[in-house]
This record gives structure tokens, sequence and C-alpha cells, in this order.
């Protein structure tokens, strides 16, 4: 059965070549990262190999199967961070807005920095734990902690930064570089501490994303977009619409015991639902945060009484 686009996840390497002769360095990348393996092989068939008894050749030929892979990955890291370092040299990545033609030598960089990365992340992004995708994106430069969940989605592979407790949903696309008709914009891409991206979010290059923000699924920020920290971003373009609780302590106490989804929406924007894209007077806006100012603390002293209440009634029958 075929997989559809939307669920090819996996680092964001596009496929455009600026000229086909980039695919020789794609191949020859590909044939010396195999020569460790080889290596590998021979000397573990010198060990196991045994005319005499060839069952222990083919037990323990299974077990290798992983370390085989593994050393594949880095072997295939090391030489494409090799060649890197060698065209990194004769021109340095750079951020800008640049034109998309082979005679311009940042797109034609580019594109070469993308084939030559291509292997090893294909590699990494097969194998089942996704702890070598993010040593992977760490050695070619973006930067990322280990603890970050970004194997659901596509990431771009340069002028990123990621900060901790990271979550990318399934399907949605981090960027540093887009073509845009016959251009090229590469800027680097800022996201800061807990913050969350839904599925099929898109993040344009130059985005700066506060700490524990969300970008609601399917919501798209446009180039050099800032993100305010703590608030929930919704819509294409994405826009501000509610201040973050969701990493508040005491949610399920504030809102308290619901019999189904209905109610518990009912009582959530009862509770926190504060749209920000009404255009209110200073005078209005100081009238509706003390009026929600006062719900709040009647709501927590009717579920005190319902506690206290609870505890008496435990007391009395000795629960």
């Amino acid at each position: 059965m075929s997989i559809p686009n939307t669920m090819r996840i996996g680092p964001f390497l596009p496929t455009i070549l600026a000229k086909r002769r980039h695919i020789l360095y794609y191949i020859g990348e590909i044939w010396v990262s195999f020569i460790p393996i080889f290596l590998e092989f021979w000397w573990f068939w010198q060990v196991f190999w045994n005319p005499g008894r060839p069952i222990f050749f083919y037990i323990y030929l299974p077990l290798f199967f992983i370390p085989f892979y593994v050393s594949l990955v880095f072997s295939a890291i090391f030489f494409a961070k090799l060649l890197i370092s060698i065209v990194n040299l004769i021109y340095r990545p750079r951020e800008g807005i640049f034109l998309r033609h082979p005679k311009d030598k940042a797109y034609r960089y580019w594109c070469i920095r993308n084939v030559i990365k291509k292997w090893p992340f294909w590699l990494s992004h097969r194998f089942p734990f996704p702890f070598l995708d993010t040593i992977c994106f760490k050695i070619f430069g973006v930067k990322t902690k280990l603890g970050n969940s970004l194997f659901e989605g596509w990431v771009d592979t340069e002028f990123i930064n990621f900060g901790k407790n990271v979550v990318v949903g399934q399907g949605a696309i981090i960027q540093s570089s887009v073509i845009i008709g016959n251009l090229l914009i590469i800027k680097r891409t800022v996201i800061g501490d807990d913050v969350r991206i839904g599925s099929h979010v898109t993040i344009m290059p130059g985005a700066r994303i506060g700490n524990k923000c969300i970008v609601a699924a399917n919501s798209v920020t446009t180039v050099e977009q800032e993100l305010e920290e703590g608030y929930i971003y919704v819509g294409v373009p994405a826009k501000k619409f509610k201040k973050n609780v969701f990493f508040e302590d005491g949610l399920k106490d504030r809102i308290g015991q619901v019999k189904d989804v209905e109610e518990l929406r009912k009582e959530y924007e009862k509770i926190y639902t504060k749209r920000y894209d009404k255009n209110l007077k200073i005078k209005e806006r100081r009238v509706l945060k003390k009026k929600s100012k006062e719900e709040e603390e009647k709501f927590y002293e009717i579920r005190s009484e319902e506690a206290e209440e609870d505890d008496t009634f435990d007391d009395m029958f000795g629960i």
C-alpha cells in the first residue's frame, strides 16, 4: 500500500537540483559510505565463518544487522560532513533573498548542500529509533536538544534553532528556506522552549516563536513573523488567539468534573477563552478584566466550599 505524501515525514530536503551533474556527489557519497560496512562484514566473516559449522555464522548474523546499520549511518554522516565542510570553505552558507538560477552562487551551493545531506538524513530517518535523526540534525548545524520530538514532521536541515521540550506535530513543516517564484529565501528560524507545533503547520523561514507558544493545526506563519511568548496562534496567516494556559498547574482542578465533551468545552470557554482579535477600548478592557477576576474568585470559592463538604462527608463516614 502506498503512503500518502502527508505521511512521508522526515527531514526537509528539497530534491530540486541546479544542475543534473550534482547527482554525481550523491552517488559517490553512497559508494564511499559503504566501505566501512564492507570491512566490518569481512571481519565478521573471518571470525564466525566455519565451513564445518556454518550454523553459527547464520545465527549471529541477524544480531549484527543493527550495528551494521548504525555504522552505515555514522559513516554517511562523516563523509557528508567532510564534503559539506569543503563546500562551505568555497562558499559559506548565508541568509538572504537570492535569485533561483544556477548562475546565482547562493542557490547553486544551497542545492549542493541539500544533495550531500540527503543520503545520511534518509538513512537516519529509516532507523526505528529517533535519536539518530536528532544526532544528524545537530552535526549538520541545527541547534536542538535530544529530548525534542522532531520525528513526526518535516524539519529543514540548517539555520534552525530549537529550544528545549519542543514537539513538532505530524506532517508539520519547519522551514529555514523556501522558493517563492524565482526567489530563494533563506532566513534563520528560532523556536523557543516548551513550544507545541500542531499537525500540518507550516513555519516559514525567519519565524521567531516565543517560549510556551502553541501553533494550532493547519496554521501557517509568514516569513520572519514573530509569535509572542505564551500565546496560542491560529489561522492562515497565524494570528494571536488567546493566552496559553496549558502549562499552568491545577488545570484539572479548576475545570472540575464534567460529564461529556460539550460540557468540558463550555467550562473551558467560561474560564479561559479570551479572544484578542476584538478591538476593545481601554475602559472596556479594564471592565472585562475586573469581571473576569471576580468570576474567577467566585469560582475558586465555590470549589473550595465543595472540597470542604467532601472532606466533612469523608470524616463522618471514616473514609
